[in-house]
Order: C-alpha cells, then sequence, then structure tokens
C-alpha cells in the first residue's frame, strides 16, 4: 500500500473517531506502522491540510499533558457525515464536535484562550476546560439532551470531580435542546441549548 493510500486511511479512521482519545503508539500498531514518530508526521499533515485537530489533555504538570493521549476532532461536520457518520446514530459526537469546531475558532481570536480536555485516573472526563489568562474559566460537558431524565449521572460527577480538582466553579452542560440552572451537591450547574451557547 502507498504511503498516499496509508494517510487516507489514517484519516478516514481519525474522522470517524472524532472526539476519541488517541495514542500515536497504538495508531502504529492499528496500522502496522514501525515508528510512532511517523503516524504523529502523518497527523500534522492532515492538521495542516485542515482535515483534523488536536486537544491536549490538561494537567497542572506539562511534562504529563505532553505525554497524555489527545483527542482528535473533525474541521468539517459535513466531512463527518461524508465520510460515514450518521448524526441521528451519533448525535452525541457530533454536537461535541461543533463545540471544539467553535472554541477552536474563539481560540483564534484571542491569543489568552486556551482549549483542553480533562479525564482523571478514574476515567471521569469532561469534555472541554477552558483556560485564559493562567486560570481556568469554565469546564463543559457536551451531552445530547432534551429533558432532566436524559442527564447523565457519570457527566455531572465528572464536572464535580474536576470542578474540586481544578478549582472552577463555573460549570456548563452544553444540550440539545433543554435550558435550566441546577444544583448539584451545593455546585451550581447551568444548561445551555448548542443553539443559544453559539450565539454567546
Amino acid at each position: 500500500m502507498s504511503k498516499k493510500e496509508e494517510i487516507k486511511k489514517l484519516a478516514k479512521y481519525l474522522i470517524t473517531n472524532s472526539s476519541g482519545e488517541i495514542t500515536y503508539s497504538k495508531l502504529a500498531r492499528i496500522f502496522n506502522i514501525k515508528h510512532v514518530s511517523t503516524i504523529s508526521n502523518w497527523i500534522s499533515y492532515l492538521e495542516n491540510a485542515f482535515l483534523i485537530f488536536r486537544l491536549e489533555r490538561f494537567d497542572f504538570k506539562l511534562k504529563q499533558q505532553f505525554i497524555a493521549p489527545k483527542k482528535v476532532y473533525c474541521i468539517d461536520s459535513g466531512l463527518m457525515n461524508y465520510i460515514g457518520f450518521k448524526f441521528s446514530e451519533n448525535k452525541g459526537k457530533v454536537i461535541e464536535n461543533e463545540v471544539a469546531l467553535e472554541l477552536q475558532r474563539r481560540k483564534a481570536k484571542e491569543n489568552s484562550f486556551e482549549v483542553y480536555y480533562w479525564k482523571d485516573y478514574q476515567q471521569n472526563e469532561v469534555d472541554f476546560v477552558i483556560k485564559r489568562d493562567k486560570k481556568i474559566e469554565s469546564l463543559i460537558q457536551v451531552s445530547y439532551i432534551n429533558s432532566k431524565e436524559e442527564i447523565k449521572e457519570r457527566e455531572i460527577t465528572a464536572l464535580l470531580k474536576s470542578s474540586k480538582e481544578l478549582r472552577c466553579n463555573n460549570l456548563i452542560v452544553i444540550t440539545w435542546d433543554y435550558e435550566t440552572e441546577e444544583k448539584f451537591d451545593g455546585e451550581n450547574i447551568k444548561f445551555i441549548p448548542l443553539w443559544k451557547w453559539l450565539l454567546e
């Protein structure tokens, strides 16, 4: 298989696994590539071609941040659908990708605006950590929910745990079409519909 075909296969894999964690060593095994640096270089090519972008896991220690798995997002939601992502089957991933794109746009407009994701050793995960001027400004979960009954306990648990660890109490859940403000274990969490958040 030619290098061009291998890079195309990698691109398709990353796009269909958008919003998922990746490690270069795992990708090297999947694609039977000897050198991890080759995978890293190919992903850089795809970023430079504006197909994908990477998100680092937040850690107060820069070394840990550097070696931790990355998350990958597709630069074009339409391309996700074209490659095989069906919105009806992957609503959560599609709107998470949309939020990631909007955060990248905001980051491009402001030098002090940084975006990460967060995950602890118990696998609690928060989709986006927003940092501005050395301060954690907000923690964001993205969830395809339309009512209170659809709120997932694990997503709230992760927000509350990250809130304590990162000392941030601006907690947000971006939803499909559910809006409210509620207290969980003494912490206020805002639920904002995607369309409304995009207009902020």
